[in-house]
């Protein structure tokens, strides 16, 4: 599974917009065409923070979904609500957040406590 996080700004109140156009679109096969196998949509402050697992890489599920006219037009009813954090936006992965840092439990081991 890859995983990656889309950042952009969004105003709180437009929330509920937002998941109605995500909804529209997940009752579709779109995310499966593109490997869509969860979708978290998150809002903090002004900012819209969008989690998607892909069975896939990211980069090659996003040129798949960039090719597809139903990706295009959720994109177009996205319009009103979402604005680009960074300036210098072109393409969806211009607001792709890059991790630095990952964590997993390991099958079987246990938490060790706090000192």
């Amino acid at each position: 599974m890859d995983q990656t996080m889309i950042i952009a700004r969004m105003a709180p109140e437009d929330a509920d917009d937002v998941a109605a156009v995500f909804g529209r679109y997940d009752e579709t096969s779109m995310p499966h065409e593109i490997g869509v196998q969860a979708r978290s949509l998150f809002r903090f402050r002004g900012l819209y923070v969008h989690l998607i697992d892909f069975d896939r890489p990211a980069p090659h599920a996003m040129r798949i979904a960039q090719s597809l006219p139903a990706f295009r037009a959720v994109s177009e009813d996205l319009r009103p609500y979402i604005q680009a954090y960074a300036s210098d936006w072109r393409s969806p992965q211009d607001a792709m957040a890059e991790r630095f840092y990952h964590w997993t439990a390991a099958a079987g081991s246990a938490p060790r406590p706090a000192r």
